[in-house]
């Protein structure tokens, strides 16, 4: 009796599965798959020392962080890690009055982390599925006094700065002038995709692709394929979040989808090599110009993501290890078939 009842748990749980991937074609099973990711915290180890011992405490952290401090280093602009100026320059920045402030927003805020790695695990559960050889990073927290958002080192490392993840309306974002627009991503439910989005933007990084051509459709492509690579990262994550877009300026892309390819087909934008075509297409803005204002910034990654999703929907038999290290842009653009009403 026990047998056929854990048979059939067996048979419900897969066919619940089955019908979750069919409605989601992200998700795939990884349930034999497994990570464990810990989450060291630097910011604790720096603001909560006694700052008379700081400088000794400093001497620990490097054996502690070794390359993790130097790169927070740089980002906070104290020089090499064997200067001499090194830790009298992290001494200041840990007892500013402003970062100590700061500090205590974040160690309120952030006292609990383990849903980050929660989050994190099974986001790279999936990475480890798809991409058995590489290498899980190991993840840090910190605050650079509002400078970077994340730091990573290709193959083994990413920095969560959580003064960056304070929430949209924080009274930082206002006293810095932070464009709304930019700082309406950058809320706790962001940190999670702007890992993986920055995993993935080191893990192939555009210079390093060395495509054949740097123009506006490779750009598009090349975003594209990260955007996707987010998604199958987290295939439970929305769009709105995956593009930073509000739910009016997704409906926009959604119902303008045909219009806007039309617009950068007939006036040849897609094959232009200019910076700041480039720039005005796929770069942060709160619109993207070519359009209307109603549009969002970076419409035309939304595009691109939308050309790889029917890339890899027509070409069932491609990877998305072999997606991601494709370089033949025009090959992609072809055997997409993409053709939006």
């Amino acid at each position: 009796m026990r047998v056929r009842i854990f048979i059939l748990i067996t048979c419900i749980s897969f066919l619940s599965w089955l019908v979750s991937c069919r409605n989601n074609p992200y998700k795939v099973d990884i349930s034999s798959v497994k990570v464990d990711l810990k989450i060291q915290r630097l910011e604790q180890d720096l603001f909560l020392s006694d700052p008379s011992e700081l400088p000794q405490d400093i001497e620990v952290l490097k054996e502690k962080y070794k390359v993790f401090l130097q790169l927070f280093g740089s980002v906070i602009n104290a020089g090499e890690i064997s200067d001499s100026s090194f830790n009298d320059i992290m001494v200041s920045f840990c007892t500013d009055r402003l970062n100590n402030e700061v500090f205590s927003v974040v160690n309120q805020q952030y006292s609990d982390i383990s849903w980050i790695e929660e989050e994190l695990e099974d986001a790279f559960r999936y990475y480890r599925y798809y991409f058995s050889g590489r290498n899980i990073p190991e993840v840090y927290t910190c605050i650079t006094g509002f400078n970077a958002s994340m730091i990573t080192l290709k193959d083994s490392i990413i920095g969560i700065s959580l003064d960056k993840y304070l929430g949209w309306d924080s009274e930082y974002y206002k006293m810095l002038n932070i464009y709304r627009y930019l700082a309406a991503r950058m809320n706790s439910y962001n940190i999670v995709p702007d890992c993986m989005y920055a995993w993935g933007k080191t893990q192939w990084d555009f210079e390093d692709m060395k495509y054949p051509d740097s123009n506006v459709i490779t750009e598009m492509i090349h975003e594209g394929k990260l955007k996707y690579f987010e998604q199958c990262m987290l295939p439970e994550l929305k769009d709105t979040l995956l593009f930073g877009f509000s739910g009016d300026q997704m409906q926009f892309c959604r119902n303008n989808e045909g219009q806007m390819w039309q617009y950068l087909v007939e006036h040849d934008l897609l094959f232009s090599s200019d910076q700041m075509t480039r720039r005005k297409l796929t770069g942060e803005a709160p619109f993207t110009s070519f359009f209307t204002n109603e549009s969002p910034g970076r419409a035309a990654v939304w595009i691109g993501f939308r050309i790889v999703e029917s890339y890899m929907r027509n070409n069932r038999d491609m990877t998305l290890e072999g997606l991601m290290n494709e370089k033949d842009i025009q090959g992609i653009l072809g055997k997409a078939r993409y053709n939006p009403q």
